[in-house]
């Protein structure tokens, strides 16, 4: 029977298993990335000028795993990568944690073109939401896609995650300020569909 959480911060599902990046992941990390720029880029925002590019160099990536580990640490943020038979595949994060009346997050993620169809983002989706209910007791987890991003709108689809609306010019995403479709998890519903989609997804 799969379990969410295997060791540490290790999530487990049927197929998928989540854990922090570390420095050794970058060449699996930077070979994903770079074949795969075309597939990704249009959907992210632009690279702050002058940064490092950590698919150029190393250095760049090992400083972003250790940003991740002090969001962990803070208790800010969650950044998983997706690997599927120990082969890197994608990423799914929780950003921007909120406490106090809020109790909310903001899940992203991508994947590996060549992995892309095959129902491992909604399983990884399905996992950090078990993670984020009943690990670190939020109350709404939200993602927000851009509406033409089909693939994107595909997993939450999958999942029948509720549609909360367009929110209007609502991020800068390779330079331009997108409307993105907000779709949104409670507590509440979780409690209601946890059997559904822990049977589906994880059993």
């Amino acid at each position: 029977m799969s379990t969410v959480r295997a060791s540490g911060l290790e999530l487990t599902g049927r197929r998928v298993q989540l854990r922090p990046l570390a420095p050794a992941d970058w060449e699996q990390w930077r070979e994903v990335r770079t074949r795969c720029r075309d597939w990704l880029e249009k959907w992210e925002p632009r690279p702050a000028p002058h940064h490092p590019n950590p698919i150029a160099d190393r250095r760049a990536f090992v400083a972003r795993c250790g940003a991740r580990e002090r969001e962990r640490e803070l208790g800010s943020g969650y950044g998983f990568g997706i690997f599927v038979d120990d082969r890197f595949g994608g990423e799914i994060n929780l950003n921007s944690i909120q406490r106090g009346p809020f109790q909310n997050c903001y899940v992203g993620y991508w994947m590996d073109e060549a992995l892309a169809g095959n129902g491992y983002v909604p399983e990884a989706v399905v996992v950090v939401l078990r993670f984020a209910f009943e690990d670190l007791g939020l109350h709404r987890v939200q993602i927000s896609i851009i509406p033409r991003n089909a693939a994107s709108h595909r997993v939450v689809e999958k999942l029948a995650i509720r549609d909360e609306g367009v929110a209007e010019r609502y991020l800068q995403i390779n330079g331009v300020w997108e409307d993105h479709v907000r779709y949104a998890v409670t507590a509440e519903e979780w409690a209601q569909r946890r059997e559904e989609l822990l049977e589906a997804w994880l059993h």
